[in-house]
């Protein structure tokens, strides 16, 4: 707005010099015209502006008149050229004025190309934001997800170690009882084994015994008389 501004105040001192030089152009022709009225109407009466000088019979020969008109054809030419430089720098202003417009067209088309950039721009980061509003949302969602999962870890990792506790409790308990079963079952054999050996103690005495029986019976049957 201050660039506008500042332009729109160097087209107010041009317009008002184009003003003051219209009033100027205004004045000197209004000027200009009377003069050539004047001359007119001195060049049909020539006596109503002059000096009576006594002894001239003829307009023409009267200096007075003579040296006014001088002044007046002097004066008109000099109007004449303040006309013309009026008219070159009104034709200059106008130039100027014409150009200061256009470059003021494109200052504005550039104004409003950039604030539609701006505005893009604007729109962009706005997008932008939602989309890291969004991200952060998602961010936050998996967060309290990866949350409640390491929670469940933690927690069946905790399980997991006490079911290994008592796996491991088990183990032993069953390594005792096996332990205990071997060595039961070992006694049993033991026993048995000394059951069978006693047995076979009992079985090798008795043939023992049973065999030196028949020898003695044998031999008592060979030593009676037959009769």
């Amino acid at each position: 707005y201050s660039e506008r501004n500042a332009k729109q105040n160097a087209f107010a001192s041009i317009i008002e010099q184009y003003r003051r030089l219209a009033q100027q152009t205004k004045l000197l022709k209004e000027r200009n015209a009377s003069l050539l009225k004047a001359v007119g109407s001195v060049r049909a009466n020539p006596s109503s502006s002059t000096v009576h000088v006594p002894g001239t019979a003829s307009s023409e020969d009267n200096p007075v008149r003579a040296a006014y008109m001088a002044s007046l054809e002097s004066q008109i030419s000099s109007l004449r050229d303040e006309l013309a430089t009026v008219y070159k720098t009104q034709g200059q202003n106008a130039q100027r004025l014409l150009a200061m417009n256009e470059t003021l067209r494109e200052k504005e088309e550039a104004s409003r190309l950039e604030t539609e950039n701006l505005r893009k721009a604007r729109e962009e980061v706005a997008h932008l934001r939602r989309k890291v509003d969004q991200h952060a949302e998602l961010m936050s969602e998996k967060d309290r997800t990866a949350q409640v999962l390491h929670d469940e870890i933690n927690t069946l990792q905790l399980e997991l170690g006490q079911i290994d506790e008592r796996n491991q409790t088990l183990t032993k308990d069953n390594a005792k009882l096996l332990q205990r079963w071997l060595d039961d079952k070992q006694a049993q054999a033991n026993k048995m084994n000394e059951a069978n050996d006693f047995y076979e103690d009992m079985r090798s005495r008795h043939q023992a015994e049973g065999e030196a029986a028949v020898e003695t019976l044998t031999d008592a049957s060979d030593q009676t008389p037959n009769g």
